[in-house]
């Protein structure tokens, strides 16, 4: 039960993301979005008029009706119209879903684009409630939640605060090794210095670098933690008869998991136990690959601990063996065990949502061998993990090449 890999992710792009300042002025998300998807089909191969569905997110443009916005704007008639809201998880949301809809004949050719605009409390193109949701964090909610009533007025809110707390309990439990949790940064800094357009591609790191940054949220350090910034990311997914005749290698999704027990950590029943176990289980036994089999693994890295966490719960390593494996592995492109070689969101940058999206490019790219002086050798198949919220939406993708 399950995919049977009879779909493919055949074109993508990404954006070199931008760093962010007052003086900042992003496009409108709908025009990203048609830009997006129009170089994704070019790097496809194909056209316009092939695409017969639409995989969408949130649009600012339009807080209700978002996939037929979007068709309406780019003029697709779709026979599939998704919107997908789980935060960074989103993105290997989309490309299952996208998948799944052509496994089924509901349609050949998907569009699953993330345009990427941060909200400044600056910002006056806005009703003020979306520029509220800065400064209270992206997975909580000021009208009515528990969350507003329970958690916001008590200062635990956005996701500093949170991540660290998670990061404490770990401590409790199995102990911290700071330097093995720097490197997790620094080996996908190597990776980002040798990727074309990657917010860090020019600055090197060091552990004690690292180290010497401020403490955020206690014991997370300012460089273990995302810097948002201004992009976009897309893929097509397309069925075999449309994948023989595009232009590039068809990554095959083999197989997705997807978990949401909760939305705010104070309900998770344990911290360290997160959503990803039955999200990597199931992708797992679905693709009848194996862990070993990845050639790299592309992991959702919004910060260190979210990584350590994902690597043992996705079954990489043993529960609170993380940062022994992290220190006893090199995690570069040319290590061996690739982790996020584009440098991952702490590295290459994470504009917003279109963060989860990244991961999916990355495995994309080094199946289909385009990863430049990044290039895993002989790289066929890939792990893609998305998280949303304080681990609280996770999905998961197999992905395998001819």
């Amino acid at each position: 039960m399950g995919l049977r890999g009879e779909a493919a992710i055949v074109g993508y792009v990404e954006l070199p993301p931008e760093r962010m300042s007052k003086a900042t002025v992003a496009p409108f998300m709908i025009e990203q979005w048609a830009e997006l998807a129009s170089a994704a089909l070019a790097d496809a191969g194909l056209a316009g008029t092939d695409v017969d569905g639409i995989v969408a997110t949130h649009l600012a443009e339009s807080e209700i009706f978002v996939p037929s916005t979007v068709a309406e704007y780019l003029g697709v008639r779709a026979n599939f119209a998704e919107l997908v809201d789980l935060g960074g998880a989103s993105a290997a949301g989309m490309v299952w879903r996208a998948a799944a809809a052509i496994e089924l004949g509901i349609c050949d050719v998907v569009l699953c684009v993330i345009p990427a605009r941060y909200l400044t409390p600056t910002s006056d193109k806005l009703p003020r409630p979306m520029t509220d949701a800065v400064f209270f964090g992206a997975s909580s909610n000021q009208y009515g939640s528990p969350q507003a009533e329970f958690e916001i007025p008590y200062g635990n809110l956005g996701q500093n605060g949170p991540y660290g707390q998670v990061a404490q309990r770990y401590a409790s439990i199995y102990g911290y090794d700071e330097r093995a949790m720097a490197k997790i940064v620094v080996d996908q800094r190597v990776n980002a210095n040798h990727t074309e357009g990657a917010i860090w591609k020019d600055t090197p790191l060091t552990v004690d670098d690292v180290l010497a940054s401020p403490v955020i949220a206690d014991p997370l350090h300012m460089l273990e933690i995302v810097m948002p910034c201004l992009g976009g990311a897309a893929v097509v997914v397309a069925g075999a008869d449309v994948a023989a005749r595009c232009a590039n290698r068809p990554v095959w999704i083999k197989g997705f998991g997807e978990h949401v027990p909760y939305k705010t950590p104070t309900y998770a029943e344990d911290l360290l136990q997160t959503p990803i176990i039955r999200a990597a289980e199931t992708a797992f036994a679905m693709s009848g690959l194996t862990r070993a089999q990845m050639d790299m693994v592309s992991i959702y890295d919004c910060y260190t601990i979210t990584v350590l966490l994902s690597l043992e719960d996705a079954g990489f390593c043993e529960k609170g063996k993380g940062m022994e494996f992290v220190a006893r592995h090199d995690l570069t492109f040319r290590g061996d065990f690739p982790l996020n070689t584009a440098g991952g969101q702490l590295g290459f940058g994470q504009a917003a949502n279109a963060g989860g999206m990244h991961h999916v490019c990355d495995a994309t790219r080094q199946i289909m061998g385009r990863a430049g002086a990044a290039q895993v050798p002989d790289c066929h198949r890939a792990f893609v993990s998305g998280n949303g919220g304080i681990l609280s939406e996770q999905t998961t993708l197999v992905l395998e090449g001819d």
